[in-house]
């Protein structure tokens, strides 16, 4: 028999040509989901560089945030002047509408009240106009939706939760009162702050290492809880301590550390926390009542180590308020939006490189020589050749000079707007 009519060999052929038009049709899948890949990428990127270059009318001078751009600056008086005029002309016009809660507010969804989320982010700037007002979460509305959450000091996730429609539910009116009382917080500290210095803008947690004009560092922050609020504070920095020993202040130890007490009476024993009388001599948790005030009369004094409740540093700084920035074991609530955990002092994230740029013109002082003393666990003390200027502010409203306008909660409620200025919960 002749081989092509062989039955056999047709059956492998057949089956050889459906494996090669798969592994083809395959390939060619794949060719096409790289070029779509590609395309959207494209595709994001001219939108990305889009949004670099403004919008049309009110929202060309709305940005992402310049990070090298200070708080505290000559120019953010100027730059809050000219955003109250904008907001002055948003109310105008009868400012922004509600928007709805809704359970698909993100990137690919259709929901009707998406359309009343563009003409919201319309209104204050963060969406084109010519983005139309479609019932589409696109691209665009998610942009701008980014750019809202960091203009309001949100997690930066281009979706809309709780806490971001609360802000975006926020009336312009209140919103342009809040510029009007910051502006005059500004104004009183738009003097010599110095070439060096260090802000922690208390609403925003948050803490910038300004050098020349530049912000070459910024930190989040915990402060204080609003019912034991950060002070304001006008100081200088003087001295960091590493692998620090806490001595609890006589306020935590009634409101903290007597209850605590009662419910786990091993509570100091795990946490290595100390009692000692005012001779010195050191007490048992057994010792005190801790049913009484007995407990304010003595000093508690935690050991350095992970467990202890400054870190491997605080940063000292002369306060009739004692308080003080450190830092601290319980790094995971950096990465919460309501950061207002502390009783007055500030946590500061990611603190060595302050306490390195703090002591960069100290002797001896490197940061070899920093993480050496910290690793060492040794109770060490660096005092800074020249004091750094320190201020901690009150400010829940700003505009900076790439024309970004800030907003931040009212936590401590001194706006005088009311409760509608505090989205974030407790």
């Amino acid at each position: 028999m002749p081989q092509h009519d062989n039955p056999d060999r047709r059956l492998v052929l057949r089956r050889m040509a459906k494996t090669v038009a798969a592994v083809a049709g395959t390939a060619v899948a794949a060719r096409a989901y790289a070029q779509d890949a590609l395309l959207q990428s494209m595709i994001e990127q001219n939108l990305r560089s889009d949004f670099g270059q403004g919008f049309d009318a009110a929202s060309r001078t709305i940005h992402m945030p310049k990070a090298s751009l200070p708080t505290l600056s000559p120019a953010t008086v100027q730059h809050t002047e000219q955003a109250i005029q904008a907001f002055d002309g948003i109310v105008a016009r009868g400012g922004w509408p509600d928007v709805p809660r809704a359970d698909r507010m993100r990137l690919g969804n259709r929901n009707p009240g998406i359309a009343l989320l563009r003409r919201r982010l319309t209104a204050s700037g963060d969406l084109d106009a010519s983005a139309g007002v479609s019932e589409i979460y696109d691209s665009y509305v998610d942009a701008a939706v980014r750019r809202f959450q960091a203009r309001h000091g949100l997690t930066v996730d281009g979706v809309v939760r709780e806490q971001t429609l609360k802000a975006l539910n926020v009336p312009a009116q209140v919103r342009l009162a809040q510029l009007r009382t910051n502006l005059v917080r500004l104004r009183s500290m738009s003097g010599n702050l110095g070439n060096r210095f260090v802000v922690c803008n208390i609403p925003a947690a948050q803490i910038e290492a300004i050098e020349n004009g530049v912000a070459v560092s910024r930190h989040t922050a915990v402060v204080g809880k609003p019912d034991r609020p950060s002070p304001d504070i006008n100081s200088r920095i003087v001295e960091v301590n590493f692998n620090p020993f806490w001595t609890v202040p006589a306020s935590i130890v009634r409101k903290d550390l007597i209850p605590k007490m009662q419910e786990e009476p091993d509570y100091l024993t795990t946490n290595k926390i100390r009692i000692y009388d005012p001779k010195g001599n050191e007490l048992t948790p057994a010792q005190i009542n801790w049913y009484s005030e007995e407990a304010t009369n003595y000093m508690f004094k935690q050991d350095p180590g992970d467990h202890n409740s400054l870190g491997s540093i605080r940063i000292n700084f002369p306060s009739r308020h004692g308080v003080y920035m450190h830092d601290t074991p319980s790094k995971n609530l950096f990465g919460e939006d309501f950061r207002f955990h502390s009783s007055g002092c500030v946590r500061v994230q990611n603190v060595r490189e302050l306490v390195n740029w703090l002591l960069v013109e100290t002797p001896k002082w490197s940061r070899t020589e920093i993480d050496a003393a910290i690793k060492s666990g040794e109770r060490l003390d660096a005092r800074i050749s020249r004091p750094v200027p320190l201020y901690w502010v009150y400010v829940t409203a700003w505009a900076t000079p790439d024309g970004v306008v800030q907003f931040r909660d009212d936590i401590y409620a001194r706006d005088g707007a009311g409760p509608v200025v505090s989205t974030k919960r407790g």
